[in-house]
């Protein structure tokens, strides 16, 4: 919660956020997508507040090909995933998409389904950076186009501390163990996203893996759990949402496990045993990107490709909540296109994509400030993490910018890596890992 003083509380937080069947909760590890909890707040401390490509860098490891994907860390080993490129297959091309009014659709920026592509999952040693093994998943063509600015190899993976779990859309889902060994893979059919590509990342729920798979014009569109032992779809929920790139969270609220989806035009919650459906409202805007955040007994979901909205959603409805008293605010300015909010103690933070920063009080939607930027102009891809009261924003360019904590805006730290960076960050065992384009940095006091 806020800063070190209330450490335990956000332990206890996280524990119950994330893992409501007994699972495991380390918070030494960053096992998946923004972290132990999903929400891109850690309880380290000590961490190094400033560096630089001299300074503080314990180790640099070079990454074969491309990726978005963040790194995750358990135990004293790194997984990541990335995409390698190759060259022209003749007479590949994409699958072909249709919007919701029946008409076909080809975004001028979508490429990459005419070429040879291999998908990896690679792990590394954390105190060194030394690999340790590279598997390829798959290799060949692909199903359809990315956007020349998303990878093959955008989905973060998972791990459970027994196997390391890699999404990679209509490529399939795989289950790696901790020696490279091939465990399972499960295809969940094609999954189409406009030609943009895939993002969203799995989430963990006791043996499950959910995946959120929203696509093209709803038809098709669908969540799924399955089975972290077998591969096995354990079960498998049809929706009409558009195609999104959110990335499902859990969250425990009193009695029950409510899992989370934002999407274009409905937000829903459903019961992650089984995937029936609690309790759905009117989603906040076009191409959702960003993950929920959630805490204080609500769900924050924001989307800001074109209008900017933020809703807060009491958990614990039924049904249409839409027009209900289970909405308990809304902020229309200052939502984020791709990086997801942060939800760090009492406040929440939106950060847009051109770095502007917006602090709310969590419970009332109250303005605390807005407009807020780092002190360059700048563009941000990754998602804000944050721990011991900082919260760090790292842009395209490679700076990552310490902020803070609290309703007053202060920046405390720039640091510049001096390579683009689009992958969030991680932190665990005294570390933050920075993927950039072709490296791997370590940060380390």
């Amino acid at each position: 919660m806020r800063a070190c003083t209330v450490t335990c509380v956000v332990s206890y937080f996280i524990c119950a956020v994330v893992f409501p069947s007994g699972a495991h909760c380390d918070q030494s590890s960053w096992p998946q997508w923004r972290g132990p909890d999903s929400q891109g707040v850690s309880t380290e401390t000590g961490l190094a507040l400033e560096w630089s490509r001299t300074k503080n860098v314990d180790w640099v490891a070079a990454i074969p090909g491309n990726g978005h994907s963040s790194p995750i860390i358990f135990g004293n080993r790194i997984f990541l995933t990335t995409a390698i490129e190759g060259t022209v297959i003749p007479g590949a091309t994409a699958v072909r998409h249709v919007t919701k009014d029946g008409k076909e659709f080809l975004h001028p920026d979508s490429i990459g389904a005419d070429r040879f592509q291999t998908l990896k999952v690679l792990c590394l040693d954390l105190k060194t950076g030394k690999f340790l093994w590279e598997r390829t998943a798959h290799e060949g063509a692909v199903r359809d186009n990315r956007h020349r600015k998303n990878t093959y190899a955008s989905a973060t993976p998972i791990t459970d501390g027994r196997y390391v779990y890699a999404y990679f859309g209509s490529e399939g889902l795989y289950a790696f163990d901790y020696d490279g060994k091939l465990i399972w893979k499960t295809s969940l059919r094609l999954v189409a996203t406009m030609g943009i590509g895939v993002a969203s990342s799995p989430i963990s729920y006791g043996n499950l893996l959910i995946v959120q798979c929203d696509q093209d014009n709803g038809v098709g569109s669908f969540v799924a759990a399955v089975d972290k032992s077998t591969g096995r779809i354990k079960w498998k929920t049809p929706r009409t949402a558009l195609e999104s790139w959110s990335s499902p969270i859990v969250v425990q609220h009193r009695n029950r496990a409510e899992l989370i989806l934002n999407a274009r035009e409905v937000i829903m919650s459903y019961d992650p045993e089984t995937g029936h459906e609690y309790w759905r409202a009117d989603g906040v805007g076009v191409n959702p990107a960003p993950t929920p955040v959630a805490g204080h007994g609500l769900v924050f979901v924001t989307a800001g490709a074109g209008e900017k909205h933020t809703v807060a959603i009491r958990l614990g409805g039924s049904g249409e909540v839409t027009k209900t008293s289970q909405i308990a605010w809304r902020y229309d300015r200052g939502a984020p296109h791709v990086p997801s909010p942060l939800l760090y103690g009492d406040f929440l933070y939106l950060m847009t994509d051109n770095g502007l920063l917006t602090c709310l009080d969590a419970r009332t939607g109250e303005v605390k400030y807005q407009g807020a930027r780092p002190p360059v102009p700048t563009t941000f891809t990754a998602s804000p993490i944050a721990f011991e009261g900082k919260i760090l924003l790292t842009s395209e360019d490679g700076e990552t910018f310490v902020i803070q904590e609290g309703p007053t805006f202060r920046l405390l730290h720039s640091n510049a890596i001096g390579e683009p960076v689009y992958a969030s960050p991680a932190i665990a065992a005294g570390r933050i890992l920075i993927r950039g384009d072709k490296n791997l940095y370590c940060i380390r006091k």
